[in-house]
């Protein structure tokens, strides 16, 4: 038992500092099962570790204790954001920060807890009132002029999740060396206390006008409400998140008024009683969203995740039936439109990942774009756009359904409906639908199939396993694959391998940091034949990336 003073020891510390009754009683009474049974496992796994601070902030598990999301953890992170934001930030005590939440359980309770601390430690904050979308709050810190923005919420996660998200005063979300900063800075604060000052206060409120202006600006992407455009007919799901109210409101003033709604998912529920896994790429998550689609006969269906930062967005198929189009599909159809419909003399940007399809370029050789591609994640699509101002960015998108319209610092899943919503009713006019212009897409730049997977390994220590499998492929890289030679292979980040095939097409394999899983992403790129329809082409591609998978399963030793 000796060896177990240290962590009872940190979990009575832990427990005098918690704010919050609920998870103070929670831990206490699993210190109390460890001191009784002798059992140390439970209680290893609330306090042995702490939740790691990731650029992007902090997203996990909510419970008590240092390796869980709770109240004592929010302020912790408020405390180490207030120093590094007198450290590093321009003017933080005058321009304050914006802070927003989610609908999830505590969402509300952290970020009022957030406020607490920052206030105390001379950071002025403004409250977004009510569960609001995080593309709301990412907007408003240049809209506001704030020095930084806090979002509370865990978008896409299961329902025992929570996770507080944090922007830099550019609107974009941090990136090195801010993060490191701010986990110096919180393991600086946690060291001087463990609960750090903030008494409750009543938070001072974002200006009401800020929806408003927000609504605006997504006009202004789409121009002034059309008649004609009462004419699409959209069916749309929240997925029991909070973007419903805002999306409505935005539709509406762009003159999209024939609206159905999944009724099961359009009020924010933070248990998610109808599916599984809130993120719309997972299998079924968007069942009663196509099947509202088919009955109210409409012509685009589109789905928000949670905190509606990204969309996913379904269509007819000629066989009279509903599908979902995959992240890749819907980014180049956001770029043929945008491209085509553009009337600016800036040269226009077109930005999007490594791990995203290559028809992106195509495209934007096509129309004389300069085209970026950039590591996973908004923290490093919307850099080209800094780095060059004087470029038009036109579009930033990640094949995980996350797409920034214009010059966007972040995803933003509401004005990405809004302006496709506009473009599938410009193509309706010229007789043409979503399916055709992709169709389009293939005839004149290959037919480009994505497969996207995870390989899943098992057992202790799964990190490094993961690491040396990676360092295998690049010591001894496949010479072919699906019987097609292997041209090149590069590494865009060290964690990041692409082998690019000698016939166009392309594997990307990288190892997931938080979860033990190989990701592959696999694409073949098939000319269509003149006269041929474009899914016989999309036939054979399938069919090669099935193969690219099979192989790569078996060449892991993963599956």
């Amino acid at each position: 038992m000796s060896d177990a003073r240290p962590l009872f020891a940190a979990t009575e510390a832990w427990i005098a500092a918690d704010p919050d009754p609920a998870t103070a009683t929670r831990l206490g009474d699993a210190l109390e099962r460890a001191r009784t049974t002798g059992d140390l496992v439970e209680l290893t796994d609330l306090m042995g570790e702490r939740l790691d601070f990731g650029t992007a902030g902090l997203r996990g598990e909510m419970g008590p204790g240092s390796n869980r999301l709770n109240l004592l953890m929010a302020r912790q992170t408020a405390a180490g954001l207030a120093r590094s934001l007198h450290a590093h930030a321009d003017r933080p005590a005058e321009r304050g920060v914006l802070v927003g939440h989610d609908a999830r359980h505590g969402s509300e309770q952290f970020a009022i807890g957030i406020v607490a601390v920052l206030e105390a430690a001379g950071i002025p904050c403004r409250l977004v009132p009510g569960p609001q979308p995080t593309p709301l709050i990412a907007w408003g810190i240049r809209h506001l002029d704030a020095a930084a923005g806090v979002v509370v919420t865990a978008s896409h996660n299961p329902a025992k999740d929570n996770g507080i998200k944090i922007y830099w005063g550019d609107g974009a979300q941090i990136i090195p060396p801010t993060d490191g900063w701010i986990a110096d800075d919180i393991a600086a604060a946690v060291s001087d206390r463990l609960d750090p000052v903030g008494p409750p206060i009543d938070p001072t409120l974002a200006p009401d006008s800020l929806i408003g202006d927000y609504v605006a600006m997504v006009i202004g992407l789409v121009g002034r409400a059309d008649a004609t455009r009462s004419e699409l007919r959209i069916a749309a799901t929240a997925m029991h998140g909070v973007g419903a109210p805002l999306l409505h409101r935005c539709l509406a003033a762009a003159g999209f008024t024939s609206v159905a709604t999944v009724p099961q998912q359009n009020e924010p529920d933070p248990d998610f009683p109808t599916i599984p896994f809130p993120n719309p790429e997972e299998p079924g998550a968007t069942d009663l969203l196509l099947a509202l689609a088919a009955e109210s006969d409409a012509h685009v269906a589109f789905a928000n995740d949670p905190d509606a930062d990204r969309l996913a967005m379904g269509i007819p198929t000629p066989e009279g039936g509903w599908r979902m189009l995959t992240g890749d599909e819907l980014g180049a159809l956001f770029a043929a439109g945008l491209m085509a419909r553009r009337t600016s003399t800036a040269t226009p940007l077109l930005v999007t990942t490594v791990v995203s399809s290559q028809l992106l370029a195509a495209v934007a050789a096509e129309a004389g774009a300069e085209f970026c591609e950039t590591l996973t994640g908004f923290k490093w699509l919307c850099r080209p756009g800094f780095a060059h101002p004087e470029l038009d960015q036109v579009l930033a998108y990640e094949e995980s359904i996350g797409y920034a319209v214009g010059g966007l610092c972040d995803k933003d899943g509401i004005s990405a409906a809004v302006v496709m919503a506009d473009l599938v009713r410009w193509w309706q006019a010229q007789g043409l639908t979503p399916q055709d212009v992709l169709d389009d897409l293939a005839r004149r730049h290959g037919a480009h199939v994505t497969n996207n997977f995870s390989l899943r390994i098992s057992g202790p220590g799964w990190s490094a396993r993961l690491a040396a499998i990676a360092a295998s492929v690049v010591a001894d890289p496949p010479t072919s694959l699906a019987g097609i030679d292997v041209a090149r292979l590069d590494q865009p980040a060290d964690d990041v391998i692409r082998l690019f095939m000698a016939n166009g097409d392309r594997v990307v394999i990288r190892p997931s940091g938080t979860e033990p899983k190989l990701k592959c992403y696999c694409e073949a790129v098939e000319p269509v034949a003149d006269n041929e329809p474009p899914e016989a082409a999309r036939t054979r591609a399938r069919a090669r990336t099935a193969t690219f998978r099979s192989e790569l399963e078996a060449r892991l030793g993963l599956s």
